[in-house]
């Protein structure tokens, strides 16, 4: 569906687990591998429900960031990412991941139990890479009840931020909120111990390193799209042209700490070049000319336009790595993948200097 599907390490280390928590019920790798996979089916499931609902309302998606608790949403526009908290749609979402996980673990059951009069479907423990079959059905449902715990970032903690972001107009919630979130992980965390569970502590961990994830993709969110580009582009900048030789922009290189060059016509942008580029043409075809290496894919920003608007063209153009700015048909400035964090840390330190000035 055009959606960019990453898996978190956190599922590596997930593997181990449940590799060495079959070994020690005497089972064997092979169990343990079979139990991740049906945690990866779950969260499969609950993210294939919450991509269809998401499609049925038009929200555009970059990215969909699986942990094992769930996934995490990266919207493709602000657009999409304001109607998808709008208070309708914000609950549907949140319950389909739920709906689907339990609806998934009633079919099973009612598939098991149909098949055998004697399953023992509630016989402990219930998740176990001894009891496989067992186990498919209480991951679903465990994984769906999950969800209606009010811990951040699972469905029900999103709901609570939500309502508080709501009603206080702050972007991030209050102490309270999280305080509870982790609250729950500590004693999922504590509960497992005393079980002697090692998956049920994992899910508390999984809960806590969660919610710090998704915090920082909403702060940075936050504060990229409070900047402008004309706040961060690089003003002092050096440009090609099209029929300049492969050495002349060799020369350029030289002057420059720049890697990647507007190529302009006149005042017409034409193209990028990659110093990069240039020496390996250099070294494999000789000399030539820059039209002849440059690329004629880019996209031109507006000084207007914020820096979270510039990263999402960034991370969505193959390989983009520089994004001219200009006022009209005059480039005025580039911004960099380079030298962006720099930039950043810059504006960053002037803002609090400011700040601090007319506190005087």
């Amino acid at each position: 569906m055009g959606v960019e599907l990453r898996i978190h390490t956190l599922f590596v280390i997930l593997i181990a687990i449940c590799m060495l928590y079959g070994q020690s019920l005497g089972g064997s790798i092979n169990t343990g591998l079979a139990l991740w996979l049906l945690i990866l089916a779950a969260v499969a499931v609950r993210e294939s429900a919450r991509l269809l609902v998401a499609a049925w309302y038009g929200l555009r998606l970059r990215a969909i960031l699986l942990l094992p608790i769930g996934g995490m949403f990266a919207y493709a526009n602000p657009e999409s990412q304001e109607m998808a908290n709008s208070s309708e749609k914000q609950y549907v979402l949140a319950l389909a991941g739920p709906v689907a996980n339990l609806a998934t673990a009633l079919m099973l059951a009612a598939t098991m139990t149909g098949a055998s009069a004697s399953f023992p479907l509630f016989a402990l423990p219930y998740v176990t890479p001894l009891a496989l079959l067992r186990s498919a059905v209480w991951i679903q449902a465990f994984l769906g009840f999950l969800h209606l715990l009010p811990a951040y970032p699972l469905d029900a903690g999103r709901l609570l931020r939500a309502s508080y972001t709501q009603a206080s107009g702050q972007p991030s919630p209050n102490r309270a909120i999280s305080l509870l979130g982790q609250l729950i992980a500590l004693g999922t965390i504590v509960t497992g111990f005393y079980l002697h569970d090692p998956l049920l502590s994992s899910v508390g961990f999984f809960i806590f390193i969660g919610a710090q994830i998704e915090d920082q993709g909403v702060l940075f969110q936050s504060v990229v799209d409070t900047v402008c580009m004309k706040e961060v582009m690089l003003t002092d900048f050096a440009m090609l042209s099209p029929s300049d030789t492969l050495l002349d922009a060799l020369r350029r290189c030289i002057h420059t700490l720049q890697e990647d060059f507007p190529v302009v016509r006149g005042s017409q942008l034409v193209g990028i070049v990659n110093r990069q580029r240039i020496l390996d043409s250099l070294r494999t075809e000789g000399n030539g000319y820059v039209q002849g290496i440059m690329t004629r894919s880019f996209q031109i920003a507006r000084p207007e336009d914020t820096l979270g608007a510039i990263i999402r063209r960034i991370t969505t153009g193959h390989g983009l790595t520089l994004i001219p700015v200009a006022d009209g048909e005059r480039i005025v400035g580039v911004v960099s993948v380079q030298n962006l964090m720099s930039s950043m840390s810059l504006l960053n330190e002037q803002r609090r200097l400011e700040r601090m000035s007319l506190g005087r």
